[in-house]
């Protein structure tokens, strides 16, 4: 008898993936892996393209904004003189909140350091305000803040072309006209000793010339000295430069008096020459020598000066003017020196002339503005009229305001009237007088 047979019951064992099926599934995560990587690349390079084209578009914005951050800093100031504290306090607020906040995204792209100062100089108004503190350190903040929202225009704007091609021709102008007249004068010394056969003397006369040149290079250091240590403020003294050479420069301009001016110091320094001459007094020469070039050295030390100070951003333009006006200086002296050859001096003269005339109303459009920004002289805006770019602005020297406007033109409407007598009614009254003999 056989025994009986046991079912056993059969379960289902699970069957472990094959090396091939767990390739394909690697597979497969990677690509999407990759897939999903590509994707979120994509979109952000989208993104920074889309953050850099919103930046760029918007700067033109963001400097039209600070035209509304200028004109609340302004209100805020007017605000305080009047005693009104808490409609400053808001006014400073919405001059944040509601404008150079739009300005903060562009200029944090082009310079991150500049926001995070100009929103402390915001802040730290609005807790003097707050505060009680007193006017007059508040009003020193926001001119500073002043200075802030400038420099903060200058980040968000290309020069562009108009403004280095001004600079340049003003860096040009300066150094060539003095030099002219530098050398012209050094031309007339060392001529009248050769006619007075006492060419021994050039040496000291050409030492004088020497020492001049590096009293011009001191003066350079002693003006910076001067300027970072005198108690008033950076842009009263910028002012108080730029006026001292509208002053010159109105001075050498107009034709009729540069000459009077020209001959009589001629003849002052060859009556100088002759005595030294006389009684060989080698110091004198020196001395001569030395007056003759510094008075143009210390005229250009004082003209680049006031053109470096409104010339922030265009420093290579201004040098690049310089080195060109150096060049051109060169080739005058050699050509007077080396190969005798008379230059047309009234030609180069009457350019450089009508050039400076436009240099000096940039300057004195440039000392208003800055008198205005330390608040000491009143700013009255001229609603609708245009309003420059910063760099153009400052090469110009115009501002939209009744203050410059005014200024400018009345030393243009001078320059007028002076060469309307230096041209037409000087040369009619001496016909008259040739007639009447």
């Amino acid at each position: 008898m056989t025994a009986p047979i046991t079912k056993v019951p059969i379960t289902t064992v699970p069957i472990a993936p094959t090396s091939r099926a767990r390739g394909r599934r690697l597979v497969a995560f990677a690509t999407l892996a990759l897939v999903v990587v590509g994707v979120l690349v994509t979109l952000g390079a989208l993104g920074d393209r889309a953050v850099a084209a919103s930046a760029s578009t918007s700067r033109e914005e963001a400097v039209s904004e600070l035209q509304n951050v200028r004109a609340s800093i302004d209100d805020t100031l007017a605000l305080l003189k009047e005693g009104k504290r808490r409609e400053a306090l808001a006014q400073s607020r919405a001059g944040y909140l509601d404008h150079f906040e739009y300005v903060e995204i562009p200029l944090r792209l082009a310079d991150a350091e500049l926001t995070l100062t100009a929103e402390q100089k915001f802040a730290e108004i609005r807790n003097a305000i707050s505060s009680d503190a007193s006017t007059e350190s508040i009003r020193d903040q926001i001119i500073d803040l002043r200075t802030i929202i400038d420099s903060a225009e200058r980040k968000l704007t290309d020069p562009g072309l108009t403004a280095p091609l001004l600079v340049t021709t003003q860096s040009f102008v300066i150094i060539f006209r003095e030099g002219l007249e530098a050398v012209l004068l050094l031309t007339a010394l060392i001529g009248y000793l050769e006619a007075a056969k006492a060419t021994q003397f050039r040496r000291p006369i050409l030492l004088g010339v020497g020492l001049a040149f590096l009293a011009t290079v001191v003066t350079v250091f002693v003006f910076q000295a001067v300027l970072s240590l005198a108690p008033a403020s950076r842009d009263v003294l910028e002012a108080c430069v730029a006026l001292l050479a509208v002053v010159m420069l109105v001075w050498v301009s107009f034709w009729l008096i540069s000459r009077l001016e020209h001959k009589r110091w001629m003849e002052f320094l060859r009556s100088r020459v002759w005595t030294a001459v006389s009684l060989g007094s080698g110091a004198s020469l020196v001395l001569i020598g030395f007056t003759a070039v510094y008075r143009e050295g210390f005229e250009t030390v004082l003209f680049y000066q006031a053109l470096a100070d409104f010339g922030n951003g265009l420093s290579g333009w201004i040098a690049l003017g310089f080195g060109l006006g150096v060049i051109a200086l060169a080739g005058v002296v050699w050509a007077i020196f080396r190969l005798g050859q008379r230059v047309p001096v009234k030609v180069f003269m009457t350019a450089a002339v009508a050039l400076v005339m436009l240099t000096s109303i940039a300057f004195l459009g440039n000392a208003v503005a800055e008198l205005q920004a330390a608040d000491r002289i009143a700013t009255t805006p001229l609603p609708g009229w245009p309003r420059f770019p910063i760099y153009v602005a400052e090469a110009t020297g115009y501002r939209p305001t009744v203050q410059t406007v005014v200024a400018q033109a009345a030393l243009a409407v001078l320059y007028l009237l002076g060469a309307l007598w230096v041209f037409v009614v000087s040369p009619a009254r001496t016909r008259d007088r040739q007639l009447a003999t």
